[in-house]
Parts: structure tokens; sequence; C-alpha cells
């Protein structure tokens, strides 16, 4: 890891800096750049115009470990409500009424829906119990199974890999609307990727974001993507329907290639991005034919979410403080 990716994790952690970030005019146009409004009506209409653009959406509700059940039970609502309110959406009703007869809507967890969910088990309630915390998530899956949708589960430090790994496929015995996503930073990914091909589950594989120690995760960048790419290879190979989550453009040349090679239709994978970030890639992916889906954020719990942005850019959050502390 950079010293300066791991300056900006352990310096956004500070109460002073914190209080800096979420209150300063400064930081409001990248906050804005990345986060798609505190409201899901506001995260709604910024689908909408991503969705006009033949772009797929996954949906987040910005939060995690919340601290009660209260907390974690209101979150769950939000979810609910989220996959009623896509439901809803014109765009999606007539998306479902054109793909009647795919795989995705006669359930059987394959294909894609123009617009999913994604959440976190901590904040379902995980840091407060595992059955507590899968019974919000089987409410939630069960919701996109009736509508029609799919749950993704993401990944969160490391502490939390193997719980929510066992989750998810306990969840998966009755709904095959859910999978998780897979850290290629994290020395036990390769055994992982194996579990989640056995699953047939639709894994979105990411390099990580999150500040994790020597003896569980790579610190050298090169060992990142080196990982990324192999594994990237092996579900192309055997994966269904994977998630390639990066803005690195040489990874997906890589990978692009690759399944050119192996005769792999681009139908059957699909990349991701985060809102705000290489539009421009976003772009020119979706018009060579590519299945293109962005990660939109929202909600007023943005700011844990929003340092690990600027922890993958350092240069942003060096440019702001330097902005502060001019004459």
């Amino acid at each position: 890891m950079s010293l300066a990716r791991t300056l900006v994790l352990k310096t956004s952690g500070l109460a002073p800096i914190k209080f800096l970030v979420r209150k300063s005019f400064l930081f409001r146009p990248l906050v804005g750049r990345f986060i798609a409004g505190d409201t899901l009506e506001e995260a709604l209409k910024v689908s909408e115009s991503i969705l006009a653009k033949g772009l797929l959406v996954s949906l987040d509700y910005l939060g995690e470990n919340t601290a009660s059940e209260q907390e974690a039970l209101e979150a769950t609502a939000t979810f609910i409500r989220m996959l009623e309110r896509i439901a809803e959406m014109p765009v999606v009703q007539k998306w479902n009424a054109e793909h009647a007869d795919s795989p995705t809507l006669n359930q059987s967890g394959d294909g894609i829906e123009p617009l999913n969910i994604s959440i976190k088990m901590t904040q379902c309630g995980l840091d407060l119990g595992e059955a507590f915390a899968e019974k919000n998530l089987r409410e939630v899956v069960e919701t996109a199974h009736r509508l029609h949708n799919f749950v993704r589960v993401d990944m969160e430090a490391s502490e939390y890999t193997q719980r929510t790994m066992d989750m998810i496929e306990r969840v998966r015995g009755e709904y095959k609307n859910t999978a998780t996503v897979l850290q290629t930073y994290l020395y036990r990914t390769p055994g992982d990727v194996e579990r989640v091909i056995g699953w047939k589950a639709r894994v979105r594989l990411v390099k990580g974001a999150y500040l994790e120690p020597p003896s569980e995760a790579y610190p050298e960048k090169a060992k990142v993507d080196e990982a990324y790419v192999t594994l990237g290879k092996r579900l192309l190979d055997a994966g269904t329907y994977p998630a390639f989550a990066t803005q690195d453009a040489a990874i997906i040349k890589t990978l692009n290639a690759y399944a050119t090679e192996k005769g792999i239709d681009k139908s059957r994978f699909e990349y991701q991005m985060l809102y705000g970030i290489r539009r421009d890639l976003q772009d020119s992916l979706a018009a060579e034919g590519y299945n293109v889906r962005i990660y939109v954020p929202f909600g007023d719990a943005w700011y844990p979410y929003f340092t690990r942005r600027l922890a993958e850019r350092p240069a942003n959050a060096f440019f702001i403080l330097k902005s502060l502390f001019k004459g």
C-alpha cells in the first residue's frame, strides 16, 4: 500500500480531520462528485439519467457498523423501500416486461437487471449478532426475489470476510438472487473465488479499499494488480456472470483481450465503476458493447466511503489540504 494512501486512511479517522471534511465548503464539490445525494429520491433521479445512457446501476445506501438494533432495522427498512421504489420505476418496469423470460426474472440468480442494490452486513447489524443480521438480510433478499431483483452484499474489512461468506452461502440455500464481493488484496481470495464458482454465484471482484495489515493483504500495488488479473481470468473461464469493479484501464484492456482470445462473449460479464469516476471510460466501454454498471451511493453517512475514495486518489486530498492552508 502506498504511503500516501495509508496516510489518508489513517488521518481520516482523526476527529479534527473528520470535522473539517464534513463542514468545510472546499470539500463539497468532491463529495457531490462521489455521492448521488442524501435521499433515495435524489439517488433514483441520478440513476434514471445513468440508465438513459444505456448503463446499468447498483444503488448503495451508505452506512456501516450500526451501533443498535434499531439502526440496523431502520437500514433494513430502507433497503426494502429501495427495492420497492426501483420496481415502481417505468424504466425498470419496461425492462422487466421486455426480459420476462430472462434467467434473473425466473429467479435463478443469473443474468442481469438494470438497477439492483448493494448492502453491507454491518449495516444489517452483524456487529450485534450473526443471527440478527442474517434475519435482516433474508428479509431484504426475499423482497428482491419477489420484485425480480438482485442484492449484492459488499465485502468489508477482513475481520468480516469469513462470516459474510458463510452467511451468503446459507441464504443462497433458499434464494439465489444474492451474492457478494471479493477483494484481490487479501491472501485468502483465491480460495474464496473457487468457493463462489462452486456456488455459481455472481461475484464482484475489487482490489480492496480498507486499511489491512500485511499479515492479511498484499501491501504492494503490483501484487494486488497481478492477483486481480489472475483471478479475473479464472472468473471469465469458470464464473457466473462476474462483475469486474475497476477503473484501471490496463487491467480492463488485459481482461478484454483474454475474453476475446477465449471466445467469451461480452454478455457473460460486466464492468462496474464508481459514480463520478472515469466517466469517459464508462462511456467508451458501453459504446464497445460491454455491460457497464455504475455504483451509485447516497445518504448522509458518506464520510467513510468518501475517505476510501480519496485514499484511492490521494492527490485529491492533498490538493484540498493545500488550498486550506494558503495564506
